[in-house]
């Protein structure tokens, strides 16, 4: 079951093979077939290795604007993100927004009259979305996995902290 959001920070022109390389990393014992979406900044709409790895995984790549994300709340801000984007995180930010909007379209057709909002809610009914794997670093890419459903939460951390180039 297809459960799992991923959000995405890069830096520029990092290729398909170094994203699915720290995506595979920060699953832990998660399966790879358990992901719904990946999920980025608007300005990464164009990003050719991030468009490739969604490609190679038929996943949808869900983007978000620095607007939606500066409304979340970051525990950790990253200087990388705020300097080039204006934000305080990239990854976390976008993986909660992606699961809430996947929560939102698989629900939608038992909320008549509902329309969909531009700025996704992190709460939904009574259903919440929240990370499983927190902001993790993996040869320059940042991901961390989100979800609504009920899995034990946990915390992956990664010394790798190089600074990213996110534009």
């Amino acid at each position: 079951m297809k459960t799992l959001t991923v959000g995405i920070g890069c830096r520029l022109h990092s290729s398909a093979e170094q994203i699915e390389a720290a995506v595979r990393a920060a699953l832990g014992l998660h399966a790879f077939d358990e992901i719904s979406a990946i999920a980025s900044v608007d300005i990464k709409a164009h990003e050719a290795g991030l468009l490739e790895f969604c490609a190679r995984h038929t996943l949808p790549l869900k983007l978000f604007s620095r607007e939606q994300i500066a409304a979340m709340s970051v525990d950790n801000p990253s200087a990388a993100a705020r300097e080039h984007l204006g934000v305080d995180g990239v990854c976390e930010p976008c993986a909660l927004l992606a699961a809430a909007a996947e929560f939102d379209a698989a629900n939608a057709s038992s909320t008549a009259g509902t329309s969909g909002a531009p700025h996704a809610p992190i709460t939904s009914n009574t259903v919440q979305a929240r990370l499983l794997t927190r902001k993790t670093t993996h040869n320059g890419v940042t991901m961390a996995i989100a979800s609504t459903t009920a899995h034990p939460a946990r915390e992956q951390t990664n010394p790798d902290t190089h600074a990213q180039d996110l534009p």
